[in-house]
């Protein structure tokens, strides 16, 4: 990616699923410093210090999956805030994703699910009501399984796939 990079044919390259610690490992011998860490992240998987290490050394993060599975849209907090607000709980989540200045990556192919994200602008969750996130219960939601296996899988394990952040 680096070559590309250097030869223009890329303007930026980024990584996905890159814990702390293979992020780590990858900028000690990296040229170019990747743009994006794309991860799963949303509130019911804040991990936060993946969130502080990408902050602190300029790598954007960017969630996949930001309304999860019915954990994120049917939880009481996100669903108390999005009655609160007047939006809707994928409306709540997305915009905290934004707010906390995350991109975040929706996947629908529904017209009206389409039009309802794009509702997530020119409107702010207030602070009392951002702090709630924090009261979320977390679960990894994207297990990586299918990326692991024991003699041909590049990770041999769940726990060397997510390192630290198992």
């Amino acid at each position: 990616m680096e070559v590309l990079f250097d030869s223009g044919k890329a303007r930026a390259i980024g990584v996905s699923n890159f814990s702390t610690k293979k992020l780590v490992d990858l900028l000690k011998v990296a040229k170019v410093l990747p743009a994006v860490n794309q991860v799963e992240w949303q509130p019911s998987w804040l991990q936060p210090k993946l969130h502080e290490f990408c902050k602190s050394n300029g790598i954007h993060l960017s969630g996949y999956a930001p309304l999860g599975r019915k954990q994120v849209l049917e939880d009481p907090i996100i669903n108390t805030i999005a009655q609160k607000l007047g939006k809707t709980p994928a409306q709540v989540a997305l915009r905290w994703g934004l707010q906390s200045g995350h991109s975040v990556l929706p996947k629908s192919t529904n017209e009206a699910r389409i039009k309802e994200n794009i509702g997530i602008f020119y409107w702010s969750i207030p602070d009392d009501l951002l702090a709630k996130f924090s009261e979320i219960p977390q679960v990894r939601l994207v297990e990586g399984a299918m990326f692991v296996h024991e003699t041909w899988g590049y990770y041999k394990s769940l726990e060397e796939l997510w390192d630290e952040d198992a």
